[in-house]
């Protein structure tokens, strides 16, 4: 289990930003090499806290770079985020907490927009009309399925192991 511990309180301009960032605090990735049949494989992300959360994911595919959002997850619930058999071994994740404020980032930034999006490329992303958010990079290792998992930053054991 991978869980990151670094948070930050960093401000910015626009009301949705203002949260302070949880910049990848408190996630727990962990591989699942083997679902509920012999046959799943899935991404899925599950929310490990009390709050409302809303996750955007990027990756790769034939086609270039693609970033799809918004999947809302109530407290305690898993979602897939993509079916099948994953085609890549680096995603990308960006998650907001709709409660509490703040959110899960990384330094890979990406194009978003408020609203249900899938938008193809990862230049020029407010030129484009769209926003940008930095995604935390998770790591399959190439496997079938993977299942994110993230967690609250104040929880006790969410630093790093």
């Amino acid at each position: 289990m991978i869980a990151a511990s670094s948070w930050s309180t960093e401000r910015r301009g626009s009301a949705r930003a203002r949260r302070r960032g949880l910049a990848a605090a408190a996630l727990a990735c962990l591989g699942l090499a083997a679902a509920a049949s012999p046959a799943a494989a899935d991404l899925r992300l599950c929310n490990m806290t009390d709050s409302r959360v809303g996750v955007a994911i990027g990756h790769r595919d034939a086609e270039g770079w693609l970033t799809e959002g918004w999947w809302n997850l109530d407290p305690r619930a898993c979602e897939t985020l993509l079916e099948g058999a994953l085609g890549s071994r680096f995603y990308y994740v960006h998650a907001i907490d709709y409660d509490r404020g703040g959110e899960w980032g990384g330094r890979t930034e990406m194009c978003t927009r408020e609203r249900e999006f899938t938008i193809r490329g990862v230049e020029d992303c407010l030129a484009r009309g769209f926003d940008r958010n930095g995604f935390f990079e998770v790591d399959t290792g190439q496997q079938r399925s993977w299942t994110i998992q993230l967690t609250d930053p104040d929880r006790p054991g969410a630093a790093l192991r």
